[in-house]
């Protein structure tokens, strides 16, 4: 099993950056690929990226792809999300979420661990 934190969240400009990140304890961090997803109020969690045990394997969906950038730090047990260029529609909360096998696929019950959420605020 492994806990999810995630930081990095806060108000931001519309055209600004915020690089988020989820610390996982335990040592089976590495074993996990890991995703990052978000919930807009009145709006289902969304899917937008993921990344493979060991970083070499990474999807996205379509709607951020061109935009944000996941990572992954095992030596630190971080997933880290760089969002560029960011709208006030991508105002959300952010969770990162672990799961013992990598999915090409946008859904959200393929993933067994969550962080709390951290806010993302973007003003226009």
């Amino acid at each position: 099993q492994v806990q999810l934190v995630e930081s990095g969240g806060g108000l931001v400009q519309a055209g600004g950056s915020l690089r988020l990140a989820c610390a996982a304890s335990g040592r089976t961090f590495s074993s996990y690929a890991m995703g990052w997803f978000r919930q807009a109020p009145g709006k289902e969690r969304e899917f937008l990226a993921a990344v493979n045990s060991n970083g070499g394997s990474i999807y996205y969906a379509d709607s951020v792809k061109e935009r944000f950038t996941i990572s992954r730090d095992n030596a630190k047990n971080t997933v880290y999300l760089q969002m560029n260029s960011l709208k006030p529609e991508d105002t959300a909360v952010y969770y990162c979420a672990g799961s013992r096998v990598f999915y090409r696929s946008t859904l959200v019950r393929l993933y067994d661990y969550w962080g709390q959420g951290t806010q993302v605020t973007v003003s226009s």
